[in-house]
């Protein structure tokens, strides 16, 4: 890769899109029909993709199912642990979660401009967990998709599909179910408003708006922000 961080360096749109605009760029973690649970390592130097592990170690796989989407994260965004939900749920301490529905699987490590539809707000193990739902402007039929309607007409019952997985996904490792914060997904705009506000936390993470380091959740202390668009 040619950048030095997948999470701080890659742009969170590619060139040319405002911050009004519904393209964000992806990048691909796990790529559909994938089960091992890839990740953007957020201590790792240069926060490279690495399989994410266990409790006890073991590399970690999805059990319940094969993925029928690509899975990813949009970079310079991170969910705040200390911002919480009128229900009390703080941010999963992660860059946000981006899922995208088109037909070919994505090379994991590739950056994808994606056009987001909707999302999803995941209540996973007490924290808030965003899932938005994108298609690759490179999809054969991203001419017609472009809210979580037309995705239904198109490619139908994926979301019901990807409520029930992400509802279930960990009940085949023996942890109880999730919820959704709502069964109504996010429209394209509103979910675009969820990017906004998770990349303006980045910005504070990364000390863009003054904020210190020593300000910052104690959950981000060990985080590597040495990239030189973030605190390098």
């Amino acid at each position: 890769s040619r950048y030095t961080s997948w999470w701080h360096e890659v742009p969170i749109r590619p060139d040319g899109e405002g911050h009004e605009s519904l393209i964000v760029n992806m990048v691909t973690e796990i790529p559909k029909f994938m089960t091992a649970k890839m990740e953007v390592n957020k201590e790792a130097p240069n926060n490279v993709i690495q399989q994410d592990t266990n409790k006890d170690g073991s590399p970690r796989y999805y059990t319940y199912g094969t993925p029928f989407f690509n899975y990813g994260m949009i970079p310079q965004t991170w969910e705040d642990p200390e911002l919480r939900t009128s229900a009390g749920h703080g941010g999963d301490n992660d860059p946000l979660d981006i899922i995208e529905f088109g037909s070919a699987p994505l090379t994991m490590g590739s950056i994808t401009p994606c056009r987001i539809i909707g999302s999803l707000e995941l209540i996973d193990e007490g924290e808030t967990d965003h899932k938005i739902i994108c298609i690759a402007l490179s999809d054969p039929d991203a001419s017609k998709i472009f809210s979580l309607d037309d995705l239904d007409r198109i490619k139908p019952g994926h979301v019901n599909m990807f409520k029930d997985w992400l509802k279930r996904y960990k009940t085949s490792d023996g942890k109880p179910e999730n919820a959704l914060a709502s069964e109504t997904p996010r429209s394209a705009q509103e979910a675009r408003v969820v990017v906004e506000e998770n990349h303006q936390r980045w910005r504070s993470l990364c000390g863009k708006d003054g904020t210190s380091r020593a300000s910052l959740s104690s959950k981000t202390a060990n985080f590597w922000l040495a990239s030189p668009n973030c605190r390098g």
